[in-house]
């Protein structure tokens, strides 16, 4: 049975349905009553207008509305009740996170190293507006009931300009006025002029996102979607051969990690899977894990699959420079890399289905132009928790729309690090991996474009992953992908100017690719919605419309979540996270961009593992094919490792949530604007500072996603 508060506006499809009414201690007895009807709540009358059933039709129909009123103030009740529980519950985890004394200003993941003067400028610049902005709600609360209504338009500016007397109370007057005059001849009009040069971005970027939604929609009236040049991709793997042709040149597949250790089965486990001839693959497992264990346990692996017949190798960096790219750097310095044509890269926590390679290595067939094959990426714990159903949405709009749409129309775009298949020659053409930056895929991908190869984005064929369920791992994934771009962009820039591609594709790339979507995005999110409207409140001389801060952002939450519809319940939730999380990408993109201390911060995302036990039992499970190669007669045994291996950690760490400061003072901020807002009766800008200011306490405060270690 439902609970009462869903109960609510549902219309009862029965009429006359009885309804027990049972009372503790009653003074009467139980009654059995018919639910009142509409013609009986209704006093009939005759054409003479005399009531007809005077006496008993109108005493039985106010009995019955009476117990019927009853039953919905009980419902009620029991809906208020509901709340206690959940507030008490909210006051208990803010409460533990308040005693846990975690906060992100605590070193972390490399931090340590950042100029202390640096990493605190910005919390004091929130601060000192937070602070400001408080003593001003005060200072215009006593205004308003003067009656003075916050506007400058209806104060007489030079009936207060005079010298005031000794009493408090004339000072006071003297002082707002000097304060609205100041407002009016200082501060509206560089506010104002900052918020139409961040209007103008935001409309921009929205045509820019619209843009690409059409061209979705016209690949997908067209059913546009790029075709092997060979004709048919469909091989026999026995015989290597189809309608005359075979196509199964050496592939190279590299997985690379760092101590990570729940996921690092599936993965292997996955690509020694892959239906391609074993003389011509060649598998290699980069670990450059410093924990023990955690090599012991992926060696033990590497061999139980080499005991199997895979042609599968370990490679072990003692000393981990230059993160991923460095150790791909090294896997490819292998005097045995130059037999192979063709490198497919593969994270820990990614299961390529055992066609991926004949779905992907066959559009490379006739195509010497082609130098990548990237493969969307699906989601095993996309409906984990809150946090991963927004990612999804963001990941989703990513594949579906940016990503297709550039391959298509353009032969290029960003390569995501994972899922992909590269002609190594493109590579070695194009510097190989450099060590520049901590977005080393993109890296890569913008000198290939630079040198002229072409790429091809693959929306029908997947790879399963896992998403950060954790707002600290996802923070932290965030600020490397939006930091790193900004270091590319000063290091490629001149190239880009320099290079001879078409003047059309150096405008793609330095004003689309990089500004726009990289820089001038996560500017105007933080700026116009989280410094410039919570400014206007309090500088009401620079307006801000409500078509900006409402119907725009809710069109384009719309269209990004046109390519997830099941998640349309959360687009107000996707709204006001996105707003939330440009705080991160800001200082990310700031940092990258000026070279601070944490730009170079690379923190290993955290995985959960959740799907590793399943995937491996999948393996055991699909036949005697697929079993060669499982680990099923050690798989019990690894799960008591690690369970062991858990039950150990758990004794010395416990899981804390953080408490983050600058999403904890621009909520605060956020929400004195929004009682300022409500003093001035502005509706919908209340609504959204309200909420907003709501979304960044509960993201300051970690209530959001699951625990870390």
């Amino acid at each position: 049975m439902a609970p009462p508060l869903f109960n609510w506006g549902v219309k009862d499809t029965h009429r006359g349905t009885p309804v027990v009414v049972k009372m503790e201690n009653p003074n009467w007895s139980m009654v059995e009553l018919e639910g009142p009807e509409e013609d009986d709540l209704m006093t009939p009358t005759s054409p003479t207008g005399v009531s007809r059933d005077k006496g008993k039709g109108r005493g039985k129909n106010a009995k019955q509305l009476t117990w019927v009123l009853l039953l919905k103030a009980h419902r009620a009740a029991g809906c208020l009740t509901s709340l206690a529980p959940a507030l008490w519950g909210l006051v208990a985890a803010v409460k533990r996170r308040v005693a846990a004394g975690k906060t992100d200003a605590d070193t972390d993941g490399g931090r340590e190293l950042e100029n202390p003067t640096v990493k605190t400028r910005f919390y004091f610049c929130i601060k000192v507006f937070l602070w400001l902005s408080v003593f001003l709600l005060f200072f215009e609360v006593a205004a308003y009931f003067k009656g003075w209504h916050f506007v400058a338009a209806r104060i007489q500016l030079e009936h207060f300009l005079w010298v005031p007397a000794f009493g408090l109370k004339d000072f006071f007057v003297w002082f707002y006025a000097r304060w609205v005059f100041v407002r009016v001849e200082y501060l509206a009009p560089p506010l104002q002029f900052l918020t139409n040069a961040c209007i103008v971005l935001f409309l921009i970027q929205s045509v820019d996102r619209l843009a690409l939604c059409l061209g979705c929609f016209w690949i997908r009236f067209k059913k546009i979607k790029p075709v092997p040049k060979s004709g048919d991709a469909i091989v026999d793997l026995e015989s290597g051969e189809s309608k005359g042709f075979s196509f199964f040149p050496m592939v190279l597949v590299q997985i690379p990690m760092c101590n990570e250790k729940e996921v690092y089965q599936q993965s292997i486990g996955a690509v020694c899977n892959l239906d391609w001839p074993k003389g011509k693959l060649l598998i290699q497992v980069l670990d450059d894990s410093d924990d023990p264990t955690t090599q012991l346990l992926i060696k033990q692996e590497v061999h139980k699959w080499q005991q199997e017949g895979a042609n599968i190798l370990y490679r072990h960096r003692v000393i981990r420079d230059g993160y991923k790219a460095g150790n791909l750097k090294s896997a490819m310095n292998c005097s045995y890399v130059k037999d192979y044509e063709f490198v497919a890269i593969f994270d820990a926590d990614f299961q390529p289905t055992p066609d991926f390679l004949k779905k992907t290595v066959i559009h490379f067939k006739d195509n010497d132009e082609l130098g990548l094959v990237q493969a969307r990426w699906s989601f095993v714990n996309k409906d984990e928790n809150l946090l991963t159903r927004l990612q999804y949405i963001n990941l989703s709009f990513h594949f579906e729309v940016e990503q297709q749409v550039n391959g298509v129309f353009l032969n290029f775009f960003g390569f995501n690090g994972t899922a992909g298949v590269w002609r190594i020659k493109a590579l070695e053409e194009s510097g190989g991996w450099l060590e520049r930056t901590t977005v080393e895929d993109m890296d890569i991908a913008v000198r290939a474009h630079l040198y002229g190869w072409k790429f091809i984005f693959l929306n029908d064929v997947e790879c399963q992953c896992e998403i950060p369920e954790s707002y600290e791992a996802y923070r932290k994934q965030q600020h490397r992908w939006h930091s790193g771009p900004m270091q590319l962009f000063r290091l490629c820039l001149p190239d880009i100017i320099q290079s001879k591609i078409s003047v059309w594709k150096k405008f793609n790339m330095i004003f689309l690719f990089f500004l726009l979507r990289k820089l001038i995005l996560p500017f105007y999110s933080f700026t116009l919605f989280c410094i410039i409207l919570p400014m206007t409140m309090f500088v009401p001389e620079a307006e801000l419309p409500a078509w900006v801060v409402c119907y725009i952002p809710a069109a384009m939450s719309f269209l990004n979540i046109l390519p997830a519809p099941k998640s349309f319940p959360f687009i107000v939730p996707y709204l006001l996270f996105e707003n939330t999380m440009s705080v991160t990408k800001f200082n990310a993109m700031i940092s990258g961009l000026f070279q601070l201390g944490s730009a170079y911060e690379w923190v290993v995302t955290k995985k959960s593992g959740r799907s590793s036990e399943g995937d491996l039992v999948s393996l055991i499970e699909k036949g005697p094919r697929l079993q060669r190669g499982s680990s099923a007669p050690d798989l019990e045994e690894i799960k008591e490792e690690l369970k062991r291996q858990e039950e150990k950690t758990s004794k010395k760490k416990k899981k804390h949530n953080r408490i983050y400061m600058k999403e904890l003072a621009l909520a605060f901020l956020l929400l004195t604007a929004s009682a300022r807002s409500l003093l001035s009766a502005q509706g919908i800008h209340f609504y959204f500072l309200l909420f907003q200011g709501i979304s960044f306490l509960l993201v300051g405060l970690d209530l959001i996603g699951e625990q870390v270690d």
